[in-house]
């Protein structure tokens, strides 16, 4: 049968119900509190949680959003209290919790809602993705989330002015409810319509750099921004650009008045170099609990390896690495070694570059390094690799050819759905 794990601070009530459940055939855990509750989910892993909502050291709407922000609602949870309110209730579900049970719980009530929980399939509860809540000990993001919620209460429309190393992806994720849509419109140049945005109803809308965005995809944005109040939305941006720099490229300067209303200029990693540690760890449990990799963890060195990289790809980059080493080491844990046979930098390659070659076969060893680098730095996004190279797509498709350079196409500009255009 199921493992159902019991967190009550009452010893009465853990064991009355611990009673019922194993007459049912299933195996029962017992938390008293919410440190034991963290510590019996990540050892074994349970099918369901009943979670009392009043605990001495943290409370069960606290501990469910914790768990939510770090990716680890993976599992259905029904809440217990017996002094409970609508607010309460309400809040709880809004967060991921199944469904909400006032104390004394009547048995026909608790059987049917262990019931629920363990019919529901698995996809229904897949890790929301990280957003700045799964970094709880560290103060500068703790801060970050709570300026970025702030301005979300008064502003559909957030503008992040980032540099080298940007949280932007991060800072957006915060603001993403529990099963709410995700659109990144920096992905498609076809006309947005209104069933796309009405399919993204009570979502963030997304683009990782202004400077990037085409002509269409600028009018997309506009239909969108135009919209956000109707659908729900929250439109986040990100730019490493001046106004002024964003005219030069192209946009109409009544626009970026708009998106530069409400601005925010979060730390890059290199700011907060001491909390890369913490991050990484948050990104790889994340993966785990995903299923995109094999259990893994970083051992000490590894993480201390990893803060004194230089991020200049920012939290996408170190989110990559996190992963590919996950999926690249044979062993439970991630040494130093692992990492350093990562990140080779292209910089550091340069410098063994063989100045004694012919100019061509020289040149053709830079160009080889110039684009596997901008490739990683933007996850093989070609529209962005075209834009920071200066190169005609189709020239730009021939020279990676030319050097060997296999490119996948599932970083494509991605295609809109259906016919008509609102331009």
């Amino acid at each position: 049968m199921a493992k159902i794990l019991i967190v009550d601070d009452e010893v009465g009530i853990r064991e009355l119900l611990s009673e019922i459940l194993r007459d049912e055939g299933h195996d029962i855990i017992l938390a008293e509190n919410a440190a034991a509750a963290r510590a019996a989910r990540n050892a074994a892993r349970p099918d369901l949680v009943l979670l009392d909502i009043w605990m001495p050291d943290t409370d069960g709407v606290s501990l469910l959003k914790e768990w939510s922000a770090k990716g680890q609602l993976t599992m259905p949870v029904v809440m217990m209290s017996g002094h409970g309110t609508i607010d309460t209730a309400v809040e709880a579900t809004r967060i991921g919790a199944l469904e909400f049970l006032e104390k004394p719980i009547a048995l026909q009530k608790l059987l049917a809602a262990v019931k629920r929980g363990l019919s529901r399939t698995k996809p229904a509860y897949a890790p929301s993705p990280l957003g700045l809540g799964a970094f709880s000990r560290s103060i500068p993001l703790r801060d970050l989330r709570k300026r970025l919620e702030q301005m979300a209460e008064k502003s559909r429309v957030i503008l992040l002015r980032v540099g080298p190393g940007s949280l932007a992806e991060l800072c957006a994720r915060t603001l993403q409810r529990v099963g709410s849509p995700w659109l990144d419109l920096s992905l498609s140049s076809m006309p947005l319509e209104l069933n796309i945005l009405e399919n993204a109803r009570g979502g963030v809308l997304y683009v990782p750099e202004l400077i990037y965005l085409n002509r269409a995809q600028q009018k997309n944005l506009v239909f969108a921004m135009d919209r956000l109040e109707r659908h729900a939305q929250t439109l986040v941006v990100a730019t490493e650009h001046r106004p002024d720099e964003l005219v030069e490229h192209g946009w109409d300067e009544r626009v970026l008045n708009r998106l530069f209303e409400v601005t925010l200029a979060p730390p890059g990693l290199a700011e907060i170099r001491d909390e890369i540690p913490e991050i990484a760890s948050q990104i790889l449990l994340y993966c785990v609990e995903a299923g995109e990799v094999p259990s893994r963890r970083l051992s000490s060195a590894a993480l201390n390896s990893l803060r004194n990289q230089n991020w200049s790809g920012g939290y996408g980059e170190l989110k990559a690495t996190i992963k590919s080493l996950a999926l690249g080491t044979l062993e439970e844990e991630i040494g130093m070694d692992d990492v350093a046979h990562l990140l080779v930098k292209p910089a550091s390659a340069t410098l063994g570059l063989p100045l004694d070659l012919p100019l061509r076969e020289a040149r053709e060893i830079f160009e080889r390094m110039y684009f596997e680098h901008h490739l990683q730095m933007d996850g093989g996004n070609m529209t962005r690799l075209a834009e920071k190279t200066g190169l005609e797509r189709t020239h730009l498709y021939r020279k990676l050819k030319q050097l060997g350079i296999s490119v996948g196409r599932r970083h494509e500009e991605g295609g809109g759905s259906g016919g008509g255009s609102h331009h």
